[in-house]
């Protein structure tokens, strides 16, 4: 797949489809300001516009009606969102993407034989430039009414092409509205008003659609879609992380954009053949599973976990294929649901299911998928169908409605309204309160209801609706907005409560820090455990909506698996069992560069199985999608490990690698954190203002020998030595930073007193560990891409957040201890510890130290020449305060 020509592709026909719909709406008086009102020779029928043209511009018939709506859609967007600016560029965003998803589902369509109509519509067979419906328009399948004929006769005959073009591809999307609803959506649609499409146009969207992708790339191939949808969000993606660094948070309707990120085909196999593969393969023993290339077998148990296990099995082997629930509830654009329903249709097939009932049966039966974007949920609905299509030829005439969402938030419900649902009403309730903020919550929100509340609710909506028909038109007008506003609620509700035997996705990775206020509430709130990103909030999630034996299987960052900030949920997770895992670390993602996401796959299921082993593949070495996919398929680098093995080393990290040896020495040994204070420091709140160079500041405010908060303040100075982390470096040395700590750093905690009034004279939050600066100690830089190293910091300096310091309870092993920690031995042990980028205070205060006094001289003894010679190093640079001559002077 010549992914780089996808990508410029949709890129460039974001910003052209854009461009195109301002352009026709400007022309019916509708622009980014204001909305024009018709001129006066305009009536009911025919309005006109001026634009600027000796002769106004002219609409008629349907296409009036069509400006009703568009307006009307802009009046109500603006209400919601009080701006009529943010309104016109809401709808306009929505006609842009809305085309963009038809066009290539037509074009998909086209290529794969699909289309009803049985005739091309954007491309001819035989490589001609004039589409095939328009060269031979009545060679389609489509209900052409007499005038339409007409039309398009007369405008072949005038050689007006791309109009007849035009008046062609709405008929076939009009047409599509019929077997594909969800994408080809006819009500109240304003769409076709707005659409500049032509197929002589060389810089048309059109022209480029056929000819900048080539066709090869369509065929059979549905997983373009999800491509064509992450690529098309490549600008909004950059501009809401270019926000994130002026500290924008990423609101609800940028969240897509910000978090959607296409799976590896191979992690995406790997996942269902584990998950759903695995569910149906251990109950039914005599299933072929040879075409799972990346399906892998239980590891070795002992004999009183096969037992339990083979009860588990029982309950997999009275399964029939209809009684398998699969949901994505991250689904972006379909690609995990495709392959869900590739082995659905592989599990029917063993159990003697013809195609064409297998495929209604898992849309009917089996494949659920849930997300908050309305873009994505219409692609994941097409890829959905197409599945379909491939398996039954008459598919779409079969008019199936897939469980495919987006989550929708709560409409409004008059207190008469609610009156009218009776006992029911509660139940509404809940669901109008529970789902206000739907969109950014998605499916992490948990109803507060049943699944017997939203039957009898259901039931009554039915009733409602039935008793209105023989009522006032009132009645019949309050009984429609009721139906309208409570089913959508009601069917997404009833997917966030069932519980389901497979759960897969690869869920938004969103730290804590680019969550805005409401969603970092309702994480804290819900989730306390994993609160930290939104990926681990799915985990927990995940694990709730799986049945008792159920699998979930996840593609995540790796930090929940190491940090901290992690541990409780880490815990949690040992109540259920990690069937295998595929750990992926950097460059899991040919799209995302570099070290920063590092990743990990795994499978679980919702048992607690004493004893159980899982099997761990670490394919971190692996440069790219295919290196770490060949590894996982060669068997290389695999660990078979006793899960609660992991809660012997202090924290629960998921170190599967580690020899029994090192994890023994983890488990037993005297830890640094009981040796000595292992602290942060401090964070000024405003670098800019308080931190400069040390040769940026004049010498006589600049005292770097004082060794207390004593004389720092006594010598009358403003700037001090300032640790801030810096590159690698041990024993000694990144002493550039000076801070102001003048008068005991008055301005700073001035500062953050009126920055965090919260806090009071309780500055310790931001202005950390004060007791401990101008005190000797051991230091070392937080974020790293090298080893770990420390250097010893003499009592002469204030140190930094992102430079975290021990201080010994002992003074006399300081050196000792600094030269243990310089050892390959400490950064083998934090690489199990956390093999992130961040050494963190709770790792390091977790290294494992033996105090040895038969061969603490030497070790002193040795620290100090390395100290001696780092320090000179750093001295022989103008860098340095201490600098005098360089050497080769």
């Amino acid at each position: 797949m010549d992914k780089p020509a996808i990508k410029k592709f949709a890129v460039w026909a974001r910003n052209k489809l854009i461009a195109d719909t301002k352009y026709r709406a400007g022309l019916v008086g509708v622009t980014e300001t204001a909305v024009a009102e018709p001129l006066p020779q305009s009536n009911e029928t025919v309005q006109f516009f001026d634009v600027g043209l000796p002769q106004p511009y002219r609409i008629e018939g349907d296409a009036v009606t069509q400006r009703q709506r568009f307006v009307a859609e802009l009046n109500k967007e603006t209400a919601k969102q009080g701006s009529y600016t943010a309104a016109y560029q809401t709808v306009v965003d929505k006609v842009a993407y809305t085309w963009f998803n038809r066009l290539i589902a037509v074009r998909y369509m086209e290529v794969n034989d699909l289309l009803p109509s049985r005739t091309r519509v954007l491309s001819s067979a035989d490589g001609r430039a004039e589409p095939q419906i328009v060269t031979s328009p009545f060679d389609a399948v489509l209900d052409y009414t007499p005038a339409e004929q007409q039309q398009i006769v007369a405008l072949k005959n005038d050689n007006k092409l791309d109009e007849a073009f035009r008046l062609l591809f709405l008929k076939q999307c009009a047409a599509l509205g019929d077997c594909l609803p969800r994408l080809f959506e006819q009500v109240d649609d304003y769409m076709p008003l707005l659409l500049a499409i032509s197929f002589t146009d060389k810089d048309g969207v059109v022209c480029h659609l056929v000819n900048d992708i080539p066709e090869s790339d369509w065929q059979d191939a549905v997983q373009i879609v999800g491509w064509l949808y992450q690529y098309y969000n490549t600008e909004p993606k950059e501009q809401v992380f270019a926000n994130l660094k002026k500290n924008i948070k990423i609101s609800a309707e940028n969240i897509p954009a910000a978090t959607q990120l296409f799976t590896p085909d191979w992690i995406v196999r790997y996942m269902v053949e584990n998950s759903l593969g695995r569910l149906w393969s251990e109950g039914h023993p005599d299933f072929d599973k040879s075409e799972w290339k990346y399906y892998l077998d239980e590891a070795p148990q002992e004999p009183q976990v096969a037992q339990q296990l083979a009860e588990l099995r029982r309950g997999y082997a009275a399964l029939t294929p209809e009684d398998i629930k699969c949901i994505d509830p991250c689904m972006g654009s379909g690609h995990i649901l495709a392959y869900l329903f590739d082995v659905l249709m592989q599990i029917y097939r063993s159990a003697g299911y013809t195609d064409r009932d297998a495929a209604a049966s898992i849309v009917e039966h089996n494949l659920y998928g849930l997300d908050i974007d309305d873009r994505a949920a219409q692609m994941a609905y097409f890829v959905v169908m197409m599945k379909g299509c491939h398996y039954d030829s008459r598919f779409l005439r079969r008019h199936l409605n897939p469980n495919v969402y987006a989550i929708q938030e709560s409409g409004e419900l008059t207190t008469d309204a609610l009156g009218r649902l009776g006992r029911q009403e509660s139940t509404a309730r809940a669901l109008l309160d529970g789902f206000k903020n739907a969109k950014e919550y998605g499916s992490i929100l948990q109803p507060k209801v049943t699944l017997a509340e939203l039957d009898a609710l259901q039931e009554q909506l039915r009733e409602v609706d039935g008793a209105s028909d023989m009522g006032s038109l009132t009645d019949q007008l309050v009984a429609g907005q009721i139906v309208n506003v409570l089913y959508p609620l009601i069917e997404q509700a009833r997917m966030l409560v069932q519980k389901y035997d497979v759960v897969v996705t690869n869920p938004p990775y969103m730290g804590g820090s680019g969550m805005n206020a409401r969603l970092s509430d309702y994480v804290k709130k819900v989730y306390p455990d994993s609160k930290s990103d939104l990926f681990a909030v799915f985990i927990e999630r995940c694990a709730q909506m799986d049945k008792r034996g159920g699998y979930q299987a996840m593609i995540t960052q790796h930090a929940w698996m190491f940090l901290s900030s992690f541990e409780k949920l880490r815990a949690k997770l040992q109540l259920i069992d990690t069937v295998n895992m595929a750990h992926l670390g950097a460059r899991g993602f040919d799209e995302i560069g570099g070290e920063v996401v590092q990743t990990t796959s795994f499978v679980m299921r919702s048992s607690h199985t004493k004893g159980y082993k899982g099997t761990y593949c670490r394919l971190i070495d692996g440069d790219s999608e295919k290196a770490k996919a060949d590894m996982f398929v060669s068997g290389e680098n695999r660990y078979v490990i006793e899960q609660s093995d992991f809660s012997k080393i202090s924290g629960e990290p998921i170190a599967y690698w580690a020899s029994e040896t090192l994890r023994s020495i983890l488990a037993s040994e005297t830890k640094l954190k009981n040796l000595g204070r292992v602290t942060l420091g401090m964070r000024t709140g405003d670098n800019t203002r308080f931190l400069r160079l040390w040769h940026e500041v004049s010498i006589d405010k600049f005292c770097y020998n004082a060794d207390s908060a004593e004389s720092a303040q006594s010598s009358g100075a403003k700037w001090f030595p300032y640790n801030k982390g810096g590159e690698f470096r041990k024993w000694y040395g990144n002493t550039e930073s000076v801070v102001n700590w003048e008068n005991d750093g008055y301005e700073i905690k001035e500062n953050t007193r009126r920055t965090y009034p919260q806090l009071g004279d309780n500055l310790g939050w931001k202005i950390t560990s004060e007791d401990k600066y101008f005190t000797r100690g051991i230091a070392w830089s937080r974020i790293s891409s090298t080893n770990f190293g420390v250097r010893i910091c003499e009592s002469n300096l204030i140190f930094d957040t992102n430079a975290p310091m021990f201080f010994p309870g002992k003074d006399d092993w300081l050196d000792y201890i600094a030269g243990c920690l310089c050892t390959k031995i400490s950064s083998k042990i934090l690489s199990i510890l956390n093999p992130t980028l961040t050494f963190q205070v709770v790792d390091v205060g977790n290294l494992p130290i033996i105090l040895d006094k038969h061969h603490k001289f030497d070790v002193e003894e040795n620290v100090k020449k390395a100290f001696t010679l780092s320090k000179s190093d750093w001295d022989s640079f103008e860098t340095s305060w201490d600098f005098k001559r360089h050497p080769l002077v």
